[in-house]
């Protein structure tokens, strides 16, 4: 019988550009809110379980984001850059 070292496998990550729903953010990064083109700053404190704050934004319209950077401490300059990039318009 041979042993291995165990493959651990690395949570999914959003790639840039995507949307998804607002709720469906499990990776850290920056993200423009698709509705109001507001930049949101996601650290990995921000969707690790157990942690607070937590937010949730409900409302009638569905709610996505589209992920800018990796890095959710982006300047604001190339964030804007970012989400002008990706046919987003940045309200920030």
């Amino acid at each position: 019988m041979t042993t291995g070292t165990p493959t651990v496998k690395s949570p999914a990550r959003t790639n840039l550009g995507a949307t998804i729903p607002f709720d469906a953010i499990d990776d850290a990064g920056a993200y423009i809110c698709n509705w109001t083109g507001h930049l949101l700053r996601v650290p990995e404190d921000g969707i690790t379980r157990g942690h607070a704050p937590l937010i949730n934004i409900i409302g009638t319209e569905p709610l996505t984001v589209t992920k800018i950077s990796d890095n959710p401490f982006i300047t604001i300059s190339k964030a804007k850059a970012a989400a002008t990039s990706y046919h987003l318009t940045p309200n920030f």
